[in-house]
Formats: structure tokens, C-alpha cells, sequence
């Protein structure tokens, strides 16, 4: 189906995942971790990721990759590690370099979702620890694309306003610094939940057709999907091809209630800290071999 590199890639899947190397865990088997094997296992696996990288790229791709960065916690406590934030600092370095593997494959729009309503509900300390290394890793994505290393500007979309004064001004001034950054674009899902962006469109649109005149019964009855649009939080970008979730959780949990509804799903049991590159591609690749009907 997908020419020379499709072939390749197959035999070389078949091979490693004799030795389980492809598990969606982020592991590598035991006899493949080892000292010995360490280098030979990684010459593979740089093989293995440029043969899968030739076969997607060949392909149609995607518009827009939205992606739900799930599995922090559960990583910080697997790895022993001190403090579960350890997890979600992490992630939040694991972000740049998703982005990047975006920037290679030249996706207009990448969503990512790092930040619910319901997370604001955990512990003040938590909470507190979290919503700073969101504003670390938006001060690198301000830097990185403000000096034009990529051409893709960045926008926060959720609740803003439940969100600390200087994290809101922190976004305004990234939002600003790359504005120019286009065409691409890198949406940041931070105090976002997917019924709070359609109640919070509802109450956009009466208050905007209220005060220009309409009656409750006026605007029930004129109500499309075409009027409805413009008040989400981003009108204008397409809705996503394909969402990703990690760490094994097959729900979407609201994300994205009104965009996703012909989105195509891939989960990956490997948590967003151990999310890799072969399992980036082989959801792409996922997504390539399905046929989209849209309903029809």
C-alpha cells in the first residue's frame, strides 16, 4: 500500500517487535536495554524511524493533529520519581519536541491539550507547581517561535480567566511575540473542557444576538451549525483529522466535543513523558490507512 518504504518499514516492524521493541510502553525489552545491545538498538531504531518517517511523509497527511497529553502521573510514579509534577515537567519538555516532529511533517495546526478545568480541581500545591511549568515551557514556545526557528504562531484557548494574572499576561505577551509566526499555528488547550467551550459559545452568541435585537425565539429558530461556529474559541481553524491520546485511556473526555465529531482516534498506551517518535509516526500512519466517509 505504501510503496518500497511501506515494505521496508513492515520487515523492520516485524523484526523488532520480535524483540519488543516496538511496545507502545516506551521500554525496550530487557535483553535489547542492555549495555551490549544498547548501541546496536539504537542504530535500529534511527533506521527504523527514518524508513517509518519516508513512508508517512508519502502519504496524505493530516491538517491538524490535536493530541490529549495524558499519563504524567501515572509516569512520575512508575519511575519512582520524587514528586509526580517530576511527570508533568516532563511532559512539558516532551512538548517541544512533539512540536517539532509536527514542524517536519508541515502540519498546519497541532492542538494540545495539557490543561483541564477538572485538573484546577486538584490540590492548591499541585495545582500551583503545574501552572507554573505551564508558563515555563509557554516562555520557551515564546522564544523558540518568536525568533523564526519555525514558521507556526501560538495561541492559549480555554477558561483564561480562571487562570493566575501573570500566567494570562505571560499568554497575551506569547500570543503577541508570534503573532507573525504563521502560516502554521500551535493551539495550547490550557483550563480548557470541551462542554465549557460550547456553554461558553451559547452565552457568546445570545448576548451578541441579544444586543443586536433578536428575541430568544428569533435566534432558536434561525439556529445552524454555520451560526453556531463563530463564537467558539477558534472559529476559523479546521476541525482536527486525527486525535491522539496517550497512556492508554480510550475516552477523549470532552476534548474538542463540537470539532472531533469525524476526527479520527489513535491511543497509545505509552504515557505522554515516553511518547516517541515511532509512536507519533504509526498513529499518522494509522490515520493514512483509514478510509474517511464523514457520514456519508
Amino acid at each position: 500500500m505504501f510503496g518500497s518504504a511501506g515494505r521496508t518499514s513492515s520487515r523492520l516492524e516485524r523484526l523488532l517487535g520480535s524483540f519488543g521493541l516496538l511496545s507502545e510502553s516506551g521500554t525496550s525489552a530487557p535483553a535489547l536495554g542492555s549495555r551490549l545491545m544498547a548501541p546496536l538498538t539504537s542504530v535500529v531504531y534511527r533506521w527504523y524511524t527514518h524508513q517509518l518517517f519516508a513512508e508517512v511523509q508519502s502519504r496524505p497527511l493530516p491538517r491538524h493533529i490535536a493530541m490529549i497529553l495524558d499519563g504524567n502521573r501515572r509516569f512520575a510514579v512508575k519511575s519512582g520519581l520524587a514528586d509526580v509534577t517530576d511527570g508533568h515537567r516532563l511532559g512539558a519538555k516532551k512538548v517541544t519536541e512533539v512540536v517539532r516532529w509536527c514542524d517536519e511533517l508541515s502540519i498546519p495546526v497541532v492542538t494540545l491539550w495539557g490543561l483541564s478545568t477538572e485538573n484546577l480541581q486538584r490540590s492548591p500545591l499541585e495545582v500551583s507547581k503545574i501552572l507554573e511549568i505551564v508558563g515555563e515551557r509557554l516562555r520557551v514556545l515564546s522564544r523558540d517561535y518568536s525568533e523564526g526557528h519555525t514558521a507556526r504562531r501560538v495561541q492559549a484557548v480555554g477558561r483564561l480567566d480562571l487562570l493566575p494574572k501573570n500566567l494570562r499576561r505571560q499568554i497575551e505577551d506569547m500570543e503577541k511575540q508570534t503573532a507573525s509566526s504563521g502560516p502554521h499555528l500551535l493551539n495550547i488547550a490550557v483550563a480548557y473542557g470541551g462542554r465549557d467551550e460550547i456553554i461558553d459559545a451559547i452565552g457568546r452568541m445570545l448576548r451578541a444576538r441579544g444586543a443586536a435585537g433578536a428575541s430568544a425565539t428569533d435566534i432558536a429558530d434561525k439556529l445552524t451549525t454555520a451560526e453556531f461556529q463563530p463564537y467558539l474559541y477558534s472559529p476559523d481553524v479546521p476541525e482536527p483529522d486525527l486525535i491522539i491520546r496517550t497512556s492508554g485511556e480510550l475516552r477523549l473526555s470532552g476534548f474538542l466535543l463540537w470539532q472531533s465529531v469525524y476526527s479520527e482516534l489513535h491511543f497509545c498506551d505509552a504515557p505522554w513523558p515516553a511518547f516517541r517518535k515511532i509512536d507519533f509516526l504509526r498513529a499518522v500512519r494509522s490515520f493514512q490507512a483509514r478510509k474517511r466517509r464523514f457520514g456519508q
